[in-house]
C-alpha cells in the first residue's frame, strides 16, 4: 500500500503515516523510484490495536450462541387439499421451532415416517386407501425403541361411528371438525417444553 492509502486506511493525515513510517511503527520499504511502500498486514494489525484501545470490549471474543433448537416435527396427515393447505398456513403461522411433514393417507403417512419420525402426529381417519383406522393399527404394533410419538386425531366422524369401525386406544384424544389450532397449539407448546425441561 501506499503511504495515502494507509493513511486513508488508519483514518489519520497522509504526514501522521509518513510519521508512523520513520518511527517503525508502520514497517515500510521503498521502491526502485524512491516509493514507500506498506504491507497491508501491518496496516490492519495497527487498525486492530487502536480499535482495541479505543473499545476493549469490542474485541473481545463473542460467547458461542446456544445451539439452535431440534425442530419438533409434526406430520398432518388429511386427504382434504384445502384442509391440508389450512393446517400448513395455521401451523406455520405459529412462529415455532416446527419441521412440518404432511401425507394424504395412512400409506403415505407410513413412508413420511420412515423418513422423519415425528414427534407429533396429527391424523383424519376417514381417508382413501390406507385409512386412519389401518395406519393407527400398524403403528400401534410397531414396537421400536424410538421416543414416542403423539397421535392426535382430527376427524368428522362421530363416536358411535369410530367405536362402530373398530374404535381407537383410549389414550389417542379424538377431535371433532372443525379443527381446533388453538388446542393442537397448546399441545405443540406443551411438547415443546417438556423437551426443554428434559
Amino acid at each position: 500500500m501506499s503511504t495515502q492509502d494507509a493513511a486513508n486506511l488508519l483514518g489519520v493525515s497522509m504526514r501522521t503515516a509518513q510519521l508512523w513510517v520513520e518511527s517503525g511503527v508502520l514497517p515500510a520499504w521503498k521502491t526502485a523510484g524512491g516509493h514507500r511502500r506498506i504491507a497491508r498486514a501491518a496496516v490492519e494489525r495497527l487498525v486492530a490495536e487502536r480499535q482495541a484501545a479505543i473499545d476493549p470490549v469490542a474485541t473481545l471474543p463473542l460467547a458461542p450462541s446456544p445451539p439452535a433448537p431440534t425442530p419438533l416435527g409434526i406430520l398432518v396427515v388429511e386427504d382434504e387439499p384445502d384442509l391440508l393447505r389450512l393446517f400448513t398456513l395455521v401451523i406455520q403461522g405459529w412462529g415455532l421451532p416446527i419441521e412440518l411433514q404432511t401425507a394424504s393417507n395412512g400409506f403415505e403417512a407410513l413412508v413420511r415416517m420412515g423418513e422423519r419420525h415425528p414427534d407429533i402426529l396429527i391424523t383424519d381417519l376417514n381417508m382413501p386407501g390406507m385409512d386412519g383406522f389401518r395406519m393407527l393399527r400398524f403403528l400401534h404394533t410397531l414396537s421400536s425403541g424410538r421416543t414416542p410419538t403423539d397421535i392426535i386425531v382430527v376427524t368428522a366422524l362421530g363416536r358411535e361411528d369410530i367405536e362402530d369401525r373398530g374404535g381407537l386406544p383410549a389414550d389417542i384424544p379424538v377431535f371433532t371438525k372443525p379443527v381446533p389450532f388453538s388446542v393442537l397449539e397448546k399441545r405443540v407448546k406443551e411438547r415443546l417444553a417438556s423437551r426443554v425441561s428434559a
